[in-house]
């Protein structure tokens, strides 16, 4: 009977010892997982990524906000009804992915290569563009004279796609010679606010202003057709009638398809999207890896700490808004050289709105490279969605516009919203009482 007694201490004993051991070691482990949720949470670039899908959220949601008024209130000559308005929100979310009705004349989803090829091409320039306004704004710059750089870049590219003949030098090599070419156009135009930043302390941001309407009139008087030195690349057909410029195709030149055609059947994209996204890393890697980025970010953190260290402010300045200005044009020449577009040569009025949406994109991506490919991604998925909703519901495209400024709208707030998570900026303060 001892025995027994004993044999039942010992195992009330072992058993406590291992539940002690048990509950202690995943007190241990929750403990540890916690502090790595917390380490991640503070990170700068988590609070970024939350911020910007707080800025998408509240966009998406103030889209369909809109919908669903202009459902409520009558408005003359358009009839909504609430089975259209909820076709509408799955059309804003899902809108990419939907192939058509069915017999019942219900929205069907699925895989659609068309759209989202078009998607992909459609991001294609405003991936770079967005990397010329993330890189100037990383470096303490805002380049807000991205579309002129395009329109400089758009000009150049053209002109060299189209001057070339193909029947003397390969088409390969004329794209190859009229990519580097809107690429060094782009760079030269946005060299010059550097320039007069550098050296006359002038704001970049009136010497950009002044560039893009200096750009779109010279754009314009080089393509004039009467008195333009390039009035001969100008299509004369009866439907464009001298409003547009040649296709690169008219010279044999566009940019490979890279077997993305057989993925996405019957779009516009092309190997464009690859070598953005590729320049994208590159920038990632030169900003993050590299002495010169480091030398970039640093003028941009405190141009007079870093000038004390050694490093030359003024040609930082100067090679930032260059190196942004290449990029913008590289979106223009990729475009461009995709060969089924055309550009509308006659600018003086107007500027091309891909290089003002850098900005938004920069913003939402939280100025990182790699973030500049997704943010364009979704720009571009919001497009081909409103296009969606324009042709499959009684909306019309003027409601699409105005989602798509919200949601624009919105992601300029990213910034602020990161604030607020880092704790930078109080909503609610706590009373502090006085003894």
């Amino acid at each position: 009977m001892t025995g027994l007694v004993w044999f039942l201490i010992i195992i009330v004993l072992v058993g406590s010892f291992s539940a002690i051991s048990y509950f202690t070691t995943k007190k241990a482990i929750q403990l540890e997982k916690e502090t790595k949720l917390m380490k991640f949470w503070k990170k700068d670039s988590t609070k970024g990524i939350a911020s910007s899908l707080i800025s998408i959220f509240a966009g998406m949601i103030i889209g369909c906000l809109i919908l669903a008024i202009v459902s409520i209130i009558p408005i003359k000559g358009l009839s909504i009804s609430f089975k259209t308005f909820m076709e509408g929100v799955q059309l804003i979310f899902g809108g990419v992915f939907n192939t058509g009705r069915n017999d019942s004349n219900q929205l069907i989803f699925g895989w659609n290569g068309r759209n989202l090829g078009d998607l992909l091409f459609k991001a294609t320039p405003l991936i770079l563009t967005g990397l010329s306004v993330a890189l100037a704004f990383k470096t303490g710059l805002f380049n807000i004279g991205a579309p002129g750089q395009y329109l400089m870049s758009t000009a150049a590219t053209l002109i060299l796609a189209l001057s070339i003949p193909t029947t003397k030098v390969p088409a390969f090599f004329v794209w190859v010679i009229a990519f580097v070419g809107g690429i060094l156009a782009g760079a030269l135009w946005g060299a010059v606010p550097g320039i007069f930043k550098a050296f006359l302390n002038v704001n970049e941001v009136i010497t950009c202003i002044m560039m893009n309407w200096i750009a779109a009139n010279f754009v314009t008087s080089l393509f004039d057709k009467t008195t333009g030195p390039f009035k001969y690349l100008l299509d004369p057909s009866g439907t464009k009638n001298f409003a547009f410029v040649f296709k690169t195709t008219q010279n044999g030149v566009s940019t490979p398809k890279m077997f993305l055609d057989k993925i996405f059947p019957n779009s516009q994209v092309n190997g464009g999207i690859i070598i953005a996204i590729v320049i994208a890393v590159v920038v990632a890697i030169i900003l993050n890896k590299t002495t010169f980025g480091y030398e970039l970010k640093a003028c941009g953190h405190n141009k007079n700490a870093a000038q004390y260290a050694g490093i030359s402010a003024k040609r930082n300045i100067v090679l930032s808004m260059a190196i942004a200005g290449g990029l913008a044009g590289a979106g223009a020449a990729l475009y461009f050289l995709s060969g089924n577009t055309e550009f509308a040569w006659e600018t003086y009025q107007s500027l091309p709105a891909i290089g003002f949406n850098g900005i938004p994109v920069a913003l939402l991506a939280y100025n990182n490279p790699i973030g500049v490919v997704f943010s364009s991604l979704f720009m571009s998925y919001l497009d081909v969605s409103g296009m969606q909703l324009k042709y499959m519901t009684s909306y019309n495209e003027y409601i699409t516009g105005i989602i798509s400024a919200v949601i624009v709208y919105f992601s300029a707030f990213s910034l602020l919203f990161s604030q607020v998570l880092n704790g930078k900026i109080k909503i609610f303060k706590k009373k502090t009482e006085q003894n």
